[in-house]
């Protein structure tokens, strides 16, 4: 339980609710609606940047359709049907910068650089994943249809 603690707040920290610049003008209501490449993500690298757990860090708080996977989170919800129950847009703005639609969520902003406190070396003046990244994350998530959560 103390780790599960750490890592919530180490996530915390990471996340503020300031986007990076042109990109607030992106957002409409709880959505981003237009691709931030202008073309459709790989979904096989969206899936290997979920389960990287240098990368995406996903897993240590989603579940999800990753049987490979033993250790899944459980401080977030299953990633299993999000592209049932969110749209492209909602599932794009909530990879960007979660804290917009929740601003207690612990998800760190995944596309963002400005606003951010206590940043490392490795992710200072550069997001998380990048717009290409995001839409990979996006496009294998958009195909999470009818999956059933564990």
């Amino acid at each position: 339980m103390k780790l599960a603690w750490f890592l919530a707040s180490l996530l915390l920290a990471m996340a503020v609710p300031v986007m990076a610049s042109g990109q607030a003008g992106m957002v409409t209501g709880d959505a981003v609606a237009q691709s931030l490449t202008g073309s459709a993500g790989d979904a096989a690298r969206g899936r290997a940047i979920i389960v990287d757990r240098q990368k995406g860090f996903c897993l240590l708080c989603h579940s999800g359709p990753f049987n490979e996977e033993p250790l899944q989170g459980n401080l977030a919800p299953s990633l299993a049907g999000a592209g049932s129950r969110w749209t492209e847009g909602q599932l794009r703005l909530r990879l960007m910068d979660n804290k917009r639609i929740n601003p207690e969520s612990i998800m760190p902003a995944y596309h963002r650089i400005e606003g951010l406190n206590r940043v490392g070396p490795v992710w200072r003046d550069k997001p998380i994943l990048t717009a290409a990244e995001i839409e990979d994350v996006l496009a294998f998530l958009i195909g999470l249809q009818g999956e059933r959560a564990p």
